[in-house]
Formats: structure tokens, sequence, C-alpha cells
């Protein structure tokens, strides 16, 4: 075994993970509010999110109703 490559490739290793570590605080510490539009994606999602919770909310609403006309 050749000790001075062990050594070399841990250094690498080591550099590795350094800038693993440096890009996780990045994104740990946030990027306070995004600017312009958000994509697409999020907005259909969001909007699916909404109209499914108002769904919900009619279906508990007309339940209560026939439940009480019972």
């Amino acid at each position: 075994m050749d000790v001075t490559k062990i050594i070399e490739e841990l250094r690498k290793e080591r550099d590795q993970i350094e800038e693993a570590l440096v890009s996780l605080e990045r994104l740990a510490a946030g990027g306070g509010a995004r600017r312009g539009r958000p994509p697409a994606w999020l907005v259909a999602a969001k909007k699916g999110s909404r109209q499914a919770a108002a769904g919900k909310k009619k279906g508990a609403a007309v339940k209560a109703a026939v439940v009480s006309a019972q």
C-alpha cells in the first residue's frame, strides 16, 4: 500500500466534503423572499390545493345541511 496515495485520496475526499458542507450551509441560510413570477407548476399546485380545500368545505356544509334537515 502506498501511504502517500492514500493520504492524497483522503485529502480529495475532505475537500469534497467541505464543498458539500458549504453548499448545505448556504441552503440552510436561505435567501430571503424570492422575486419574480413563481413557476407554472407551483401556481398549478397551489390552485389545485385551494380548489380541493374549497370542495371539502362545500361538501361538509352540504352534509351538515342534509343531517340537520333529517
